[in-house]
């Protein structure tokens, strides 16, 4: 049987990636362990992930019409992507700096690129869209593009995922497309103002039907109108590089969600997909695939 079909509607970057010990305060020079270039993006990664973890997947969003541009939509095209709502743009495409500390932890800096130019979906977009199972949508595209891309999923009857970040005001015109918001714990804070990730899980439900909040170390929190929250706690691994987590969580997440798993069960699957991609480096580089996810969970 085949799996189900994710579209993803967001950035794709190449991210530069230096690892230190400790990450620089302002003023500061340190010297790095080591350099590595990896295709990333949230739109793109989510993608990947989704892709790894068994799902048809489509991805829309733009490339530059510089090298990177070609390696991006390679990298895409060598996962299983279908690239068909990828435009080429003029101009350079999205990139990222990334510091990794010794720790796993990141801080990042994302520059637009070919990114910025994504101001709505084009003709091409609705039809790839309305054959999905589920949408994926990110924050890193401009708002009108990710507004643009949710009423098409909504007016196509596909269940809409949101990862609000990087985190900003979320406006009712979005919201009212959404079906599932995934912030990570810091995100829900910043959007809600509540720091306790069940009161921010309330506050949420108000504004949309779920709400699934990562909470790294600690695992997840999901809730929906109407039901007790559900809570599945990450499985403990030491990490190494914990950039691609969020966004590997969420794409298996919506895989074993469009699936048919319940809440309880695609949480599980996403945390043992997350605790395989912290133990390795880079971003889409280490996403794990379903067959490993699969070995985790009955070891």
């Amino acid at each position: 049987m085949s799996g189900p079909r994710i579209a993803v509607f967001g950035s794709v970057n190449m991210d530069l990636v230096a690892y230190v010990g400790t990450a620089p305060a302002t003023g500061e020079t340190v010297t790095g362990t080591a350099f590595r270039q990896v295709p990333g993006g949230k739109g793109a990664n989510q993608a990947v992930s989704a892709a790894r973890a068994g799902a048809d997947t489509v991805f829309l969003g733009a490339v530059g019409d510089d090298a990177f541009g070609a390696e991006l939509r390679g990298n895409l095209v060598a996962s299983g992507i279908d690239t068909t709502g990828l435009r080429t743009v003029p101009g350079p495409s999205g990139i990222a700096h990334i510091v990794v500390d010794g720790r796993g932890g990141n801080s990042i800096i994302v520059v637009p690129g070919a990114n910025g130019e994504v101001t709505g979906t084009v003709p091409g977009d609705r039809e790839l869209i309305g054959g999905a199972d589920a949408l994926l949508l990110q924050l890193e595209l401009p708002m009108e593009a990710v507004v643009a891309a949710a009423r098409t999923g909504r007016e196509q009857g596909v269940r809409v995922h949101l990862t609000p970040a990087p985190a900003r005001e979320l406006p009712d015109e979005l919201l009212e497309s959404v079906d599932v918001l995934v912030p990570n714990e810091h995100e829900a804070a910043a959007i809600t103002g509540r720091t306790d990730p069940r009161e921010a899980l309330a506050a949420l439900l108000e504004r949309v039907p779920e709400v699934l909040v990562t909470l790294g170390g600690e695992g997840s929190l999901y809730g929906a109108r109407g039901a007790e929250p559900v809570h599945v706690p990450a499985l403990k691994v030491e990490a190494v590089d914990t950039t691609a987590a969020g966004d590997t969580f969420c794409g298996s997440f919506a895989v074993a969600r469009a699936e048919g798993a319940e809440p309880a069960e695609a949480m599980r699957f996403a945390a043992a997909a997350a605790a395989l991609s912290v133990q390795r480096h880079g971003a889409s580089s280490s996403m794990p695939t379903r067959a490993e996810v699969e070995a985790l969970l009955r070891g």
